[in-house]
């Protein structure tokens, strides 16, 4: 690591120790309103957020060097994949949203996994007719054709600047897989939480276990010698020293090993691609987010476009009446998810429907503000007429007003737990994203239907939204999270408590959050809800249900030309860093 950026990584991580520790993913501990103790990264120039700070300051990093929010979205997300393994990735895949300022284009870049050409449709049933778990989290059937490297290649190659080079982008991660990282607390731990499951595999173990199978201690060097060689391979060849080659010869072997399908011609297939963003407005903002294969964009602007019918700013944040309204209208949202969402590129998705102003002024009719509705009589309803846990998010602005929301994953924390040997490369569990029957939840309570079946080159649904705010047609807001199917819930909250409730970034991110998917039938609720607003919801028949902390945003805005921004403190080693 160069001087100058260990210096950057140095300060940071010292700065990092003046934040009350609020909450950790795996914990409960009470958020409260905090607010007064959270005030934003502000900066002029250019600004990251991401969910570990070495990746954060390797961003930084790229634009001081005279980058665009493109290179060092790239550059942050080859850093992750060596200082976040848990979610950080080579081996998975995502959905990336661009704004370029100059052209004032919006583009939505999708790089999700696909399922392998052998896949199909009841491959994760059972003898018994039932969905077998096993086979869909942690075997070889359960792994996707990532799509990572394939979509920076594609985001450098359309929209990076002169200013860097491709190996440029690369460099960092390479020096720090190579030279070794510092082990924090919170990867010290996330290792041991999962450490069951990845000592089972011999690859995976020998990379993060000691000998005798000890996870490695805060402070403890990290290095990953075979990540270093494969990142190597990518900086010299492009995507193709991924796609073709030994990378991708190692991995096929690793999941054919594994019991799944997925061959070298898989692999050398695969391309991500561009799509046309879902859009739509709120309270004279422009909402610009991410299109199916992702449910995030269109239930985002679907739930908006309900509440926008109702005074959340007379309701205040986080009253009994705001988080009724709220969860009425999720809960309209998920059931349709259930039956319209899947992959564009096999089945007809009625976006414009589910995204019809019309269309949320019928299901507005549906929501009582004096009595929840149960969620067996909702069903997902008739949008046609109006037809004309693990992921990590980070956000990118540079000083010329270019934008980037990033979200990807490997799925589960650590994905399949499998590693293609030889290659340092955690392989994804992304096709329990699909539905195994129809009907069935999948890992995160989701019920699917025949859109979401599993087809050979299909691509899952996902609840990732990384979303792009404007105002008056300039960027105002990029943000998005991970968590599994709180995901799109807990991107609409910073969207609400900016735009509605006036916070600034630091408040809208602390403040507590609510969910509802449907089914099953309740609100989850972080601690920090006030007690006599949970008894106000349960008396409109509500079943209230305090759970651990819901995700982990990485949030800049633009206000009056100067950058402000703030990384969840939910979990630890987040990081915004300006300059």
């Amino acid at each position: 690591m160069g001087r100058r950026l260990r210096t950057m990584v140095c300060a940071i991580a010292a700065a990092t120790l003046i934040l009350p520790p609020i909450q950790a993913a795996a914990q409960s501990a009470p958020i409260y309103a905090l607010t007064d103790l959270f005030h934003p990264v502000t900066a002029q120039n250019g600004m990251v957020a991401s969910q570990e700070a070495v990746a954060t300051a390797v961003g930084v990093d790229i634009l001081q060097k005279g980058g665009n929010a493109v290179d060092a979205a790239i550059a942050t997300g080859f850093a992750l994949a060596v200082t976040l393994p848990r979610a950080g990735n080579l081996g998975g895949g995502g959905f990336m949203m661009i704004h370029m300022a100059e052209s004032d284009e919006t583009l939505a870049l999708d790089y999700r996994e696909k399922a392998p050409s052998g896949a199909f449709k009841d491959m994760f049933l059972g003898p018994d007719g039932e969905p077998d778990k096993q086979k869909s989290r942690f075997s070889g059937l359960a792994i996707g054709v990532p799509g990572t490297v394939a979509g920076f290649a594609a985001a450098y190659a359309e929209h990076g600047s002169s200013n860097v080079t491709w190996q440029d982008l690369i460099a960092p991660a390479i020096e720090l897989a190579g030279n070794g990282i510092t082990v924090t607390p919170g990867l010290s731990a996330a290792l041991t939480a999962r450490a069951e499951r990845l000592t089972r595999d011999p690859a995976t173990a020998e990379i993060f276990f000691k000998a005798g199978g000890l996870p490695y201690l805060p402070g403890e060097t990290l290095v990953q010698a075979d990540l270093a060689r494969t990142l190597e391979l990518i900086s010299e060849q492009g995507a193709d020293g991924f796609y073709k080659g030994e990378i991708a010869e190692k991995i096929a072997k690793k999941v054919q090993d594994a019991g799944g399908s997925m061959t070298v011609e898989d692999l050398a297939d695969y391309q991500p691609v561009w799509r046309d963003p879902v859009v739509g407005t709120y309270r004279g903002y422009e909402i610009a987010s991410m299109p199916p294969p992702s449910s995030g964009g269109v239930h985002i602007v679907q739930i908006l476009n309900i509440l926008e019918r109702f005074p959340m700013n007379e309701f205040g944040p986080n009253s009994a009446d705001s988080i009724h309204a709220m969860s009425e209208a999720m809960r309209l949202a998920y059931a349709d998810r259930s039956k319209y969402l899947g992959d564009p590129d096999f089945v007809s998705v009625p976006i414009k429907g589910l995204t019809s102003r019309d269309y949320a002024a019928e299901l507005t009719k549906t929501i009582q503000m004096e009595a929840a509705r149960p969620s067996e009589e909702v069903k997902p309803a008739d949008p046609l007429p109006y037809e004309s846990n693990e992921t990590t998010h980070y956000s990118v602005v540079d000083k010329d007003g270019n934008a980037v929301s990033n979200t990807y994953t490997l799925n589960f924390s650590y994905g399949s737990g499998l590693t293609a040997d030889g290659t340092g490369v955690l392989l994804n569990n992304e096709l329990d994203d699909f539905s195994a029957k129809p009907g069935v939840p999948n890992a995160y309570g989701l019920i699917g239907g025949t859109a979401n079946a599993v087809e050979g080159g299909k691509r899952p649904l996902s609840s990732m939204s990384p979303t792009l705010v404007f105002k008056d047609g300039q960027f105002h807001l990029a943000t998005g999270s991970p968590g599994g199917s709180r995901i799109i819930t807990t991107t609409l909250q910073i969207i609400l408590n900016v735009v509605d409730h006036q916070m600034n970034i630091a408040e809208a991110t602390v403040a507590p959050r609510i969910h509802n998917q449907w089914l099953p039938d309740e609100i989850r609720i972080e601690e920090g809800i006030s007690p006599d607003t949970v008894r106000l919801l349960e008396d409109r028949g509500h079943e209230v249900v305090v759970k651990n902390a819901m995700g982990s945003t990485q949030s800049i805005m633009s206000i009056d030309g100067v950058l402000a921004g703030f990384s969840d403190p939910r979990r630890q080693g987040a990081l915004t860093l300006g300059y």
